[in-house]
């Protein structure tokens, strides 16, 4: 029986996806569940599984290819086996005289092909892994990139490599050897991802729609430090996952949200909206960018909640598992850029917040504490807001309260 394979229901706010790539082709069998196609939109990627065992019959559109919500882009064969490889004949060549040329003598064989014959199209798995501009050159001019040897980052194949091989030219010099050649100056225009064009667009919205400021405080994370290793075999033992920092500042960041609201406040239109709950997004960075999925209701959860909320959508976003749902909402964000190394930094509003915390590295530095001069284990903070209908003042305590948690970590867990 054939089966439809359908583009999932997208919500109101996007409307269609672009294939980003198949994992399967036509004739190949399937399984249940198993992941067909990586759809991407301007949040997130999807994953379209396979509802039944069979074959897959039939790709309606290609990668790149933009679809809508519900649209068929491919059909199954339920129950259908996977027709086998043809056997070899006892006339074929010696396994790999002809299929596959010396490089050289592939590249001369093309360069003396006329000038007015075009090449068929090649689609291959290889061809399938480039980048759109050079997996287009590859497949109209007949190129299996499996047959090239790269120059680009980690040895990929691009799109100069491809026009090279094309016209016979010596393909697959060294990074380092075309970094000593008189001229080499090799480029490669990829377009952006759906996902990054989407994280340039809301970074230049806020940029230009909110009145933005950046407040910095330091603090001293000895006590959450010595906490953390007197407790944290203990918290792992009985709660199944380590006791990091980012739970002390989600905590701290709720509690804080509390005291001062308007942090916690959103503008539409000549409105403010107040939220009586603190649904905190944390930056999780991917391959594709930065994506920051929502933990909701941060004022009930216990440190465990936190732990093993932010683990499980690390978790997500680094397997491609991240829902739409995940993203959407968020009245406050948390970001870490100690996490790379980065010792100062201002963190940009994600709009309709109208905050965002930044977190940095810990640093052993020299400070005063009564009287004496000490080493102690100190990050920056940093607290970007929109300056609209949140004022210096409400700014500057928000974050010294977050100071005041972090440095006494028994108060903030009696929340006093």
């Amino acid at each position: 029986m054939a089966i439809e394979i359908k583009v999932p229901v997208l919500p109101e706010s996007v409307s269609d996806a672009t294939i980003a790539s198949w994992h399967k082709k036509p004739g190949d069998a399937v399984s249940r569940d198993e992941n067909l196609v990586d759809l991407e939109t301007d949040k997130v990627v999807l994953e379209v599984p396979s509802p039944a065992d069979g074959v897959l019959k039939e790709i309606k559109f290609d990668s790149g290819a933009t679809v809508t919500s519900q649209q068929v882009i491919a059909i199954i064969e339920e129950g259908a086996v996977a027709a086998a490889p043809a056997p070899a004949s006892a006339e074929a060549p010696a396994a790999g005289a002809q299929e596959v040329q010396p490089k050289a003598q592939a590249a001369q064989t093309q360069a003396a092909a006329p000038a007015s014959q075009t090449p068929a199209p090649v689609t291959s798995n290889a061809n399938a892994q480039l980048p759109p501009g050079a997996r287009f050159t590859a497949e109209t001019k007949g190129i299996d990139s499996a047959n090239v040897q790269g120059t680009g980052r980690r040895g990929a194949v691009t799109k100069e490599d491809l026009v090279n091989f094309a016209a016979g030219k010596t393909a697959g010099i060294s990074n380092n050897a075309m970094a000593g050649t008189q001229g080499a100056r090799p480029e490669e225009r990829v377009p952006m991802t759906r996902i990054r064009k989407r994280i340039a667009e809301r970074l230049m919205e806020s940029k230009n729609s909110i009145a933005m400021l950046t407040s910095f405080n330091e603090v001293n994370l000895g006590k959450v430090m010595a906490m953390r290793k007197e407790l944290g075999e203990q918290f792992e033992k009985d709660n199944g996952i380590k006791l990091g920092f980012m739970s002390f500042f989600a905590k701290a960041a709720a509690n804080a949200l509390e005291k001062y609201p308007v942090v916690n406040a959103s503008v539409d239109g000549d409105d403010v909206i107040y939220h009586g709950y603190a649904d905190i997004s944390v930056a999780v960075s991917t391959d594709k960018g930065l994506v920051t999925p929502v933990l909701r209701n941060v004022e009930r959860m216990n440190f465990a909640d936190i732990e093993k909320g932010i683990a499980g959508y690390a978790k997500a976003a680094r397997e491609g598992g991240l829902k739409l749902e995940d993203l959407q909402g968020g009245t406050f964000t948390i970001t870490n850029g100690g996490t790379f190394g980065s010792l100062f930094s201002t963190p940009i509003v994600n709009p309709p917040q109208s905050a965002i915390l930044g977190m940095h590295a810990i640093k052993e530095r020299a400070i005063v504490e009564n009287g004496q001069v000490i080493a102690a284990p100190m990050m920056y903070i940093a607290l970007s807001y929109d300056h609209r209908i949140i004022d210096g003042k409400e700014a500057v305590l928000f974050l010294v309260d977050i100071k005041n948690q972090l440095e006494n970590p028994s108060r903030m867990l009696l929340s006093l």
